[in-house]
């Protein structure tokens, strides 16, 4: 049975954040509300949490997981930005974007494309998720809480309680969040492509 932690969206229980993080460092699976619908979300080190997340989504090995960055700098230390990419990832960050990007050694091979060496970033806007990254010190791997069947992210906490109660660990109850996710720019090759319409606006990139 997942465990259900009330914490306050704009002003976060740091109690509440600490005990997040520590059940993330003891490879746990959480869902967690951000700026753009609810995601699950582990360590970079959980091996069987990337499993998890595959099989609650039923997903294949293709698919592109997002490293959520607390800022610019750490997302730098995990891909790789030419110039002309780096001015406008910075301008659009933090908010509602996914940049698919080469990834660094930094980045475990597990966790990027197994044909492109790419891996998603994001720095959110929420001040819960980033106060859950300043405590942890480093990315949460993280995946859009899109069931099978759906086409929408999950957006309530209890929702996801009653649903999903026995394949995760911890479920963030932070009140309804948007249901719309981020846009997604495929950026590993010379010029960016719009993968996926979402909250962010893409006429920037096209």
């Amino acid at each position: 049975m997942a465990r259900y932690l009330d914490i306050h969206p704009e002003n976060p229980q740091q109690r509440l954040i600490d005990q997040v993080v520590e059940q993330l460092r003891d490879d746990a699976l959480i869902a967690y509300p951000t700026d753009s619908g609810y995601a699950l979300g582990c360590a970079l080190g959980n091996r069987d949490g990337r499993d998890r997340i595959l099989r609650i989504r039923e997903l294949d090995d293709k698919h592109h997981f997002t490293l959520m960055c607390r800022d610019f700098a750490q997302l730098g230390q995990f891909v790789h930005v030419n110039n002309t990419a780096f001015r406008a990832i910075k301008a659009a960050t933090p908010g509602p974007y996914t940049f698919i990007l080469p990834a660094t050694g930094e980045v475990p091979r597990r966790l990027m494309h197994p044909k492109k060496r790419t891996v998603g970033v994001r720095i959110p806007t929420s001040p819960l998720v980033n106060s859950l990254l300043d405590s942890l010190g480093e990315p949460l791997l993280t995946s859009t809480l899109i069931l099978p069947g759906e086409e929408e992210p999950r957006t309530q906490g209890w929702d996801i309680k009653e649903e999903l109660d026995h394949v995760v660990d911890t479920v963030i109850e932070a009140g309804e969040v948007s249901a719309q996710p981020t846009t997604v720019i495929d950026w590993s090759g010379d010029l960016p492509e719009v993968v996926r319409h979402g909250a962010g606006d893409v006429t920037r990139f096209e």
